[in-house]
């Protein structure tokens, strides 16, 4: 490590040795003090996306509930759209496109999802003000946890976890309200008529909110979280992150009380500030560590002393190692990894937006009847049976036709000739059996096409491909045995 007042000259060198970290394994509780400031602003702005997630399941559209995954019946209703099985291998574009974007975002600004938009953090940060609100400040907070038992700590303590307890159900309530209708559901739980897997999904959502949130807080960052793992493999030396400015704060010291008045020294005033905001407990000017999450809380700390003591801001800031030696950052544009997430980031989106655009409001499946592959008629004809299974995603019922091309057919029975409608949102299966002449078919295995046409208000017509199969003429099967013979 660098001694103090001393340029870096490498990249290890800002990132100080492991052995100066001081990382609270839970035998502590950190009470974060709240200070105003930019970031925090910033963090709450952040924070107020989430009511999306608790707000959205009570939006109504076209008499139904606007984002529903309705697992019974295998669809998803965003909106207008709804989203079927069939239609799943956008899920996954969606995953990369998120997987991605984090990455791509850690990569040039470090873990702003974790200081700013996880639900970890930003629960814990709404059950810390509450705490902050009921109990007082950090002092007076650790004051309370140190003293004995008596009426008082228990009425706060009792109103601070009820309060706790509500956020929880709350949350694990809006989330089962995605699969099922949300009004109804808080009426089943209400009346304690709601089956028992509604009773696991928020039993799990409870206990995570109330221990993640309330009591494990930063302990869930340090060692449950993945991300903090791997961190290190997407940051480099050209990622902004909350920084101290080593070559201007050292060597730090109180500037009041000194003999030199505070000559020679740094613009650090060892205040411990910046600690006592952070809500994991990291000490910034130790350089960056597993538990920074990039709040930038540090930064409004450092700020606001720096306004006091009449120096300039910027002692802590976003800033890169390539920065902090002196070196212009390069642009995005000319980072390999960037343009590797980005470019992933526009195929997945392309991807996601053909996919959103190009559903097909029908949907056709044909499966060639195995038992028995074939039958012969009477009058020598030759008959092969389909299952059909058409998907009607519209609202509603839908009437079709089906005819086959690729064969002379002699004739077509669909549905044990009643006509085929299609249900509005759901699945028809129907046989066919088609007739053929067997002089007609050139091959054993004969290639057709079955084509739907939606009648009515929706003029849609759907293609799918198969196979007539004839069994084996007298021709191919003494050729078949003169092989056997040849190869005997």
């Amino acid at each position: 490590m660098a001694e103090q007042g001393q340029p870096l000259s490498n990249i290890e060198e800002l990132y100080a040795d492991a052995a100066h970290w001081h990382v609270n394994t839970g035998g502590e509780t950190i009470h974060a003090k709240r200070i105003p400031g930019f970031f925090r602003n910033l963090k709450w702005y952040a924070a107020a996306s989430w009511l999306v997630y608790l707000t959205m399941p009570y939006v109504r559209w076209n008499g139904q509930q606007a984002i529903l995954f309705d697992v019974p019946h295998r669809q998803f209703h965003l909106f207008a759209l709804t989203i079927w099985p069939q239609d799943i291998w956008m899920l996954s574009l969606v995953l990369i496109l998120l997987a991605i974007t984090l990455f791509g975002v850690t990569a040039v600004a470090g873990r702003v999802w974790c200081g700013y938009f996880c639900f970890q953090t930003v629960w814990t940060d709404v059950f810390t003000w509450i705490e902050d609100k009921i109990e007082g400040n950090p002092i007076q907070r650790r004051k309370l946890d140190a003293a004995p038992w008596s009426v008082r700590k228990i009425r706060l303590k009792l109103f601070k976890h009820s309060l706790w307890m509500v956020i929880a159900i709350i949350t694990g309530v809006t989330f089962a309200g995605y699969f099922a209708d949300i009004y109804q559901l808080w009426h089943d739980y209400l009346v304690l008529d709601v089956p028992m897997i509604g009773w696991v999904v928020l039993a799990a959502f409870v206990f995570g909110t109330y221990v993640f949130a309330g009591l494990m807080r930063e302990q869930v960052c340090f060692w449950l979280c993945p991300y903090a793992r791997i961190q290190s493999v997407m940051v480099d030396k050209n990622t902004i992150v909350p920084t101290y400015d080593v070559n201007r704060g050292e060597p730090r010291g109180r500037v009041r009380g000194s003999k030199d008045g505070g000559s020679g020294r740094g613009d650090c005033v060892d205040c411990h500030l910046c600690v006592g905001v952070c809500p994991t407990g990291v000490d910034i000017r130790e350089g960056l560590q597993e538990g920074c999450i990039t709040c930038g809380m540090c930064i409004d700390a450092c700020d606001s002393v720096m306004d006091k003591v009449g120096k300039p801001r910027g002692l802590i800031r976003y800033m890169s190692a390539m920065e902090m030696q002196g070196e212009k950052l390069p642009p995005l544009y000319k980072r390999t990894r960037v343009l590797v997430y980005s470019s992933i980031i526009l195929l997945s989106a392309v991807g996601i937006l053909y996919g959103l655009t190009h559903i097909n409001p029908l949907q056709l499946t044909v499966l060639h009847e195995r038992q028995p592959l074939f039958i012969r008629m009477s009058d020598g004809s030759i008959a092969n049976k389909y299952t059909i299974k058409a998907v009607n995603k519209t609202g509603s019922d839908v009437p079709i036709k089906l005819k086959v091309e690729g064969i002379d057919v002699l004739s077509m029975v669909v549905n044990d000739g009643a006509p085929v409608v299609l249900s509005a949102t759901n699945i028809i299966p129907f046989q066919v059996l088609v007739r053929a002449r067997p002089e007609s078919l050139k091959h054993q295995n004969t290639p057709i096409r079955f084509e739907m046409e939606a009648e009515g208000e929706h003029k849609i017509e759907l293609e799918y491909k198969s196979v007539f199969v004839r069994p084996q003429d007298t021709e191919d099967e003494d050729e078949h045995e003169h092989e056997h013979e040849g190869r005997d």
